[in-house]
């Protein structure tokens, strides 16, 4: 990308992170702190091989973001944020809340992956019965998916345990689930619009905000 030339720390701050995919490769790498590149590919779904890598050596020469040599037994390389990288968590979760109420207007044919929602969920499920037992909710599968445990008034947003079984299973549309999890809708409302719920309501309703 071209330099805006401009002593501004915005101009500055676009100068580096401002390219197409940029903003998005640093959020795959929120959402699974250390990533192979066919998973970042995978992740980023319209993105030609050669240009992800252009990529990654601008964003690795800026400091956002580092290679890493995976531990044995597991070969080859991961990429993961800098500290400084990380730092941009807040300009992700600013962009989420800017662009929250765009998302019922996406084109019918855009694409969803469930592990996006999961830095959303990380700010909009809670506890609402802090004295129940623990629970775990998971967001699609292990493949595609993340799991959220609430406990005592903590909820932890991670990717799917593999050894873990969630009290409840929740799937479906993308705008649909974001619009429960931001309380634009509840879930009747959800699952007359394709949300489907595998085991206990109550684990997943226990999470929510409100309804309108």
């Amino acid at each position: 990308m071209k330099s805006y030339g401009q002593i501004c720390s915005v101009a500055r701050s676009l100068d580096i992170v401002g390219d197409r995919w940029n903003l998005l490769i640093v959020r795959e790498l929120l959402i699974t702190r250390r990533l192979r590149f066919t998973d970042l590919q995978r992740g980023l779904p319209g993105v030609a091989p050669n240009l992800l890598a252009q990529r990654l050596r601008d964003l690795e020469g800026h400091g956002v973001l580092r290679r890493e040599t995976a531990a044995p037994p597991a070969t080859g390389t991961l990429y993961a944020l800098t500290d400084r990288g990380a730092q941009l968590e807040g300009v992700v979760r600013e962009l989420l809340q800017w662009g929250a109420p765009t998302v019922a207007d996406a084109a019918p044919d855009a694409v969803f992956q469930m592990h996006w929602l999961s830095i959303p969920a990380r700010y909009l499920t809670r506890d609402n019965t802090p004295t129940a037992a623990p629970s775990t909710i998971r967001f699609g599968t292990i493949a595609d998916g993340f799991d959220v445990t609430v406990s005592a008034s903590l909820v932890t947003v991670a990717p799917c345990g593999i050894d873990d079984t969630p009290d409840a299973t929740i799937n479906g549309p993308g705008a649909t689930l974001v619009g429960l999890l931001q309380g634009a809708i509840d879930l009747a409302h959800a699952t007359t619009a394709g949300v489907t719920i595998q085991g206990d309501v109550h684990a997943v309703q226990r999470i929510l905000a409100p309804g309108p």
